[in-house]
């Protein structure tokens, strides 16, 4: 599909270690200046590309050579050229496996991104999974078998403001108010726990003086759980996390302790797997819905030919094709186009399919 507009930028940056916040990053300007009056448009995209593996530092060797899966993705990717994007089940690991995949499989299309470490894998010295065992995937954080399986980055053409970015790794279920946090199941572990099973990101990227805030994030799948359905309930909690951050919550803060939400009339978009679809699936009733009925977030409701606005094919028959990804862009933002990628291919690099809109800023 022809673009709109063609976006022209630098080829260079700056490697940047955020020290205090224990995260990387790319930049090389913050916002400033006066916006120009010239309106843009930018392609901004979503995709779970399940480049995740067993091991930590796997991933990292993969990207140092030719692995077909990566290059599937990057295929994927290249197909449609956003501006901005989210990789979802990207494994962290410092800034290694983002250098490598820009340089290796993106043709260094993206002089700018961001990654910091996530929950999964981290462990917490508890027994989460209530199995008499202290360690393993299951008394992680968030479900992982070494700390930053299935992370996340975000990929851009664009400057990203990385002294105004704002992390909620360490936020704790217990401070949102009348959360669903089952302290029946975790019984006096209830008050350690983190709420985000990866982390919730926001993301300021500078687009012809103006700021775009990438809300990115990847909530646990409601599943994998018992009757207590805590995983279930963390996914609706972690979807409500973003909804209340683009309401403004006061009760948030985030990792450096700056306390609040987003601030009112800023401009945003936001991506990732949230793991609920608005009709099916196993998700809390509602989860999802939480974000679609906000007064400031539109749904392009993006859809693909003979899927419908289905973005994932998971195993049949149960659950079969859901909506699982989105790309939301605040009411503020016009929405020229969207789609949801789903080729006929005998064999896709991910269980996921890429998801794009186009906005006009």
């Amino acid at each position: 599909m022809p673009r709109l507009v063609t976006v022209t930028v630098a080829l260079t940056a700056v490697a940047l270690t955020v020290a205090a916040a224990g995260c990387s990053a790319t930049d090389v300007s913050p916002a400033g200046g006066r916006a120009s009056d010239e309106r843009t448009s930018i392609r901004v995209a979503t995709f779970n590309a399940s480049l995740n593996r067993p091991e930590a530092g796997q991933l990292v060797a993969d990207l140092a050579g030719e692995n077909a899966q990566a290059r599937a993705v990057a295929d994927t990717i290249a197909a449609h050229s956003p501006d901005v994007l989210l990789i979802n089940e990207f494994d962290y690991s410092g800034d290694d496996a983002a250098r490598l995949f820009g340089e290796n499989y993106l043709d260094n299309q993206y002089p700018y991104w961001y990654t910091a470490p996530v929950n999964t894998g981290v462990d917490s010295g508890l027994d989460l999974d209530q199995d008499g065992e202290l360690g393993g995937p299951g008394d992680a954080w968030g479900f992982g078998q070494f700390p930053g399986q299935y992370g996340m980055v975000v990929f851009s053409k664009y400057p990203i403001d990385t002294d105004s970015v704002r992390t909620f790794q360490n936020f704790l279920w217990k401070d949102m108010p009348d959360s669903l946090l089952p302290r029946d199941y975790y019984g006096d572990d209830s008050d350690a726990l983190r709420l985000s099973s990866k982390s919730h990101w926001d993301v300021p990227i500078v687009v012809n003086g103006r700021t775009l805030h990438v809300l990115a994030s990847h909530p646990t799948p409601p599943s994998f759980d018992g009757p207590e359905d805590r995983n279930g309930k963390r996914n609706h909690d972690e979807i409500r996390l973003s909804a209340d951050y683009i309401s403004g919550a006061d009760y948030l803060y985030d990792d450096k302790g700056v306390r609040g939400g987003l601030d009112e009339g800023a401009s945003f978009v936001m991506l990732g797997d949230q793991n609920s679809d608005p009709v099916d699936g196993d998700s809390v009733e509602g989860a999802i819905a939480q974000v679609l009925d906000l007064p400031r977030v539109q749904d392009p409701a993006p859809t693909s030919d003979g899927h419908g606005t289905d973005t994932a094919d998971f195993a049949d028959p149960t659950p079969g094709d859901l909506r699982v990804d989105y790309v939301l862009p605040s009411d503020d933002l016009t929405v020229i186009d969207s789609q949801v990628y789903w080729p006929d291919l005998p064999e896709h690099p991910s269980d996921h399919r890429l998801v794009w809109a186009d906005l006009e800023i």
